[in-house]
């Protein structure tokens, strides 16, 4: 991914240079933080003693502690970008292909559960961050579903619900099952993945391709 995704424009105060050094010593205190503490229990002074930079440097940086979670899923963001790119490009067995993509989601959340979880803690609290999520979520729901209209074009989805509707619902699956194995939920990973690719298969193309 390059620094040129939309959201990360609207994350950072500044033009967004990962390279930055006090930008990332915020985030890399902010992420040892998040391994100890809920993002409520945070505050931007310690984070920014942490980082050995002053508070207002945080805030030449980031709006606030809701707003630099979101910059420390950048990868999260990236992979799930990456993995909608596959999806919509249709190539390649269907079920391999939507399992890659529900696979890399999971392992996406698995190498950094805790900035998950703060990240789901800051939607629920920042208008912010919700509008943000929401804009990202409405993008990749717009992409599946061109991608589901191209697909029934062709003649290799069957007629269906309305293609948005259905890309939302679908997209509103794999939200909640990552949500639920990140929080801690009982169901085994890779069941959730077996289910969630199941129903994408068959809402989209009605049997196993």
């Amino acid at each position: 991914m390059t620094e040129e995704r939309p959201w990360a424009r609207m994350v950072d105060r500044r033009s967004v240079n990962r390279g930055d050094q006090r930008r990332a010593a915020l985030l890399e205190a902010l992420d040892a933080l998040l391994r100890e503490q809920t993002l409520e229990e945070v505050n931007v002074a310690e984070i920014s003693r942490r980082a050995g930079v002053t508070r207002s440097a945080f805030y030449f940086y980031f709006e606030s502690k809701a707003a630099a979670v979101l910059a420390l899923m950048a990868e999260l963001y990236d992979d799930a970008s990456d993995a909608t790119d596959l999806l919509v490009k249709a190539e390649g067995d269907p079920r391999s292909r939507i399992r890659a993509v529900i696979t890399t989601l999971f392992d996406s959340v698995d190498r950094t559960p805790h900035t998950y979880r703060a990240l789901l803690e800051a939607r629920a609290t920042s208008p912010g961050v919700r509008e943000l999520w929401d804009a990202g979520r409405a993008d990749f729901a717009r992409l599946v579903a061109e991608m589901i209209e191209r697909e029934r074009a062709a003649g290799h989805a069957l007629p269906g619900p309305d293609a948005a509707a259905l890309a939302a619902v679908l997209l509103d699956l794999n939200d909640n099952a990552v949500e639920r194995h990140a929080l801690g939920g009982t169901a085994e990973r890779d069941h959730h993945i077996d289910a969630l690719t199941h129903l994408w298969i068959t809402s989209i193309y009605g049997s196993t391709p």
